[in-house]
């Protein structure tokens, strides 16, 4: 690859370049929504007054997704910034594979297939059911069962994780009543028998990610592959009953079910049969995927592993190559921002706490797990609690090392993320979200003093929106819907919102000013933090929010 060269005007700051990335703090558009704005955050105000400040997008078409209409997410959105391009995500990838039919021209494919159909015995899907477009969506499942009866499977069993999250948060049933007829109609000549064999909610079980719950895909693996767990009749009838034992609980949260025809689970996993895991994302599928793939497993003692063939839908980790079968390729990443400058010899440092750990270092580098020769990486363990009981999260613990990390000057780029905008954000409770902004709004403050002292420059900035749009809205009147006590409905999913892209630059050494980018997006901070560095940026990444020099 070329090498980065020198800005001849403008040689970098004396400090580090920080990249701070507030996890889900966009930039609102209905004040009694945004609770962004309904948190103190003196700094980020102070900041969006005297500080560079812009907005760019971090959804839809800007972050590679197939139309604007999709909400961004931490994955999608780190790879642009990450890699200063927008490259086809995996959303769009799975819906070209499916249209022009190559996904079931493909070999994985057609050995799913013709393992079935030789053992005569079952194909499983496992994964998200909903249309939010983040991890998966429900019409690829459709496509799928339907190609799969066209090729004489006779028996298919689906496995619906419930989602709540990057959809409404008690929307299941919609879902619910959509897919059920949607079997009732691929049932009714009675050729085949595909049904709902268990599930649960996606923050209950299988989904964990970052190693941080293997409890999760611990009840995730009994209740899928061994068929143990609360048995129903149908998948109704279990969110019914949840939802009437546990009243105001999240779809998200949801426990697990397994369906029963005779007083027996309908659909366990077996020997011979065939594994489809549905997300297209990698994150929360790379534990379930080793589950089914390791020789050896020390997580969790999950029995005897049956002979099964596996496929994920893409492929969920390039370096360690897993899953080893996978239907669709995933956008092929290279020369991100990290490779260059470490070819130039710049020292990096990423931190987040473990939640978001994998987003500024696997996502960020283009989604391989291998760091490059000048990379130190530090993780600081997330709590293993509900995320509105501790909304602070690690934001001071981050900030502790990120500090120490300024004050070394071992360092020219600093890259972190703060989860808690996000992780708090989903689980829609409002204080709890006031709270978590307020957080990291603490923490820029310690940061921009950090950066001060040492005469650097820090970018501040979201990989999408959640926090600034907590509530359930009216789409006719713009008025926030109200539940039976008339109080709002929270909103759990990500928001189609802008989020700030802010330069702080106390020393003024760059005497940076911000350039005319036509719809800016996310994907301009690799150029803009390369050009803050003293660097020409590559001349096709998506060109520097800021002009320096």
């Amino acid at each position: 690859m070329e090498e980065l060269q020198k800005n001849g005007a403008f040689s970098g700051p004396q400090g580090p370049v920080v990249l701070v990335v507030m996890d889900g703090v966009g930039i609102g558009k209905h004040p009694d929504s945004d609770y962004v704005r309904i948190a103190e955050t003196p700094n980020l105000d102070w900041l969006r007054e005297h500080a560079l400040y812009t907005e760019v997008k971090a959804h839809g078409k800007a972050v590679g997704l197939p139309d604007d209409s999709d909400m961004g997410n931490s994955e999608v959105g780190h790879n642009a910034i990450g890699c200063g391009r927008v490259f086809a995500q995996g959303a769009a990838l799975v819906n070209d594979a499916i249209s022009s039919g190559s996904m079931f021209e493909d070999e994985i494919w057609k050995e799913l297939v013709a393992n079935v159909n030789t053992n005569q015995s079952s194909l499983h899907f496992i994964g998200l059911f909903s249309d939010g477009n983040v991890h998966s969506h429900v019409r690829h499942l459709e496509a799928m069962l339907s190609r799969t009866k066209a090729e004489g499977v006779k028996k298919a069993r689906i496995h619906p994780l419930i989602d709540g999250r990057d959809v409404p948060p008690t929307s299941a049933l919609s879902y619910v009543e959509s897919f059920g007829k949607f079997l009732e109609s691929i049932n009714a000549d009675g050729s085949v028998d595909f049904c709902v064999a268990s599930g649960g909610g996606r923050m209950n079980i299988t989904m964990d990610r970052y190693n941080a719950d293997w409890s999760m895909v611990e009840r995730g693996w009994k209740t899928h592959v061994k068929g143990e767990g609360r048995l129903f009749p149908t998948m109704r009838e279990a969110i019914e009953t949840f939802r009437k034992e546990s009243p105001g609980i999240l779809d998200q949260d949801l426990p697990a079910f397994v369906i029963e025809r005779d007083g027996s689970a309908v659909g366990p996993v077996r020997d011979g049969d065939s594994v489809v895991f549905f997300n297209f994302r990698g994150d929360r599928s790379l534990e379930i995927t080793k589950a089914f793939e390791a020789d050896e497993l020390t997580e969790f003692d999950r029995g005897a592993k049956p002979d099964v063939l596996y496929a994920g839908m893409m492929q969920y980790d390039g370096d360690l190559c897993v899953p080893e079968k996978y239907l669709v390729s995933p956008p092929q990443i290279d020369r991100t921002m990290s490779e260059y400058l470490s070819n130039a010899g710049v020292r990096q440092f990423a931190i987040s706490e473990t939640q978001k750990f994998g987003h500024v270092t696997y996502f960020f580098n283009g989604n391989n797990s291998g760091k490059f020769d000048t990379e130190t990486w530090q993780e600081i363990p997330s709590d293993v609690c509900p995320f509105e009981d501790a909304p602070r999260m690690k934001a001071d613990e981050v900030t502790n090392a990120v500090v120490s990390a300024i004050e070394s000057g071992e360092y020219r780029f600093i890259r972190l993320n703060y989860p808690n905008g996000d992780m708090v954000g989903h689980t829609g409770v409002f204080d709890a979200v006031k709270i978590a902004v307020e957080a990291v709004d603490e923490e820029v403050g310690r940061l921009m003093e950090a950066v001060k002292s040492a005469r650097g420059i820090m970018v501040c900035t979201a990989d999408h929106g959640n926090s600034d749009d907590m509530c359930e809205l009216n789409k006719k009147t713009g008025e926030l819907k109200l539940d039976d006590e008339g109080k709002p409905m929270p909103k759990t999913a990500h928001s189609l919102n802008p989020v700030p892209a802010i330069i702080y630059d106390p020393s003024g050494v760059a005497n940076a000013r911000l350039a005319q980018v036509q719809e800016a997006g996310i994907a301009s901070l690799a150029a803009t933090c390369i050009a803050l560095l003293g660097y020409q940026p590559p001349e096709d990444y998506t060109p520097s929010l800021v002009e320096v020099g």
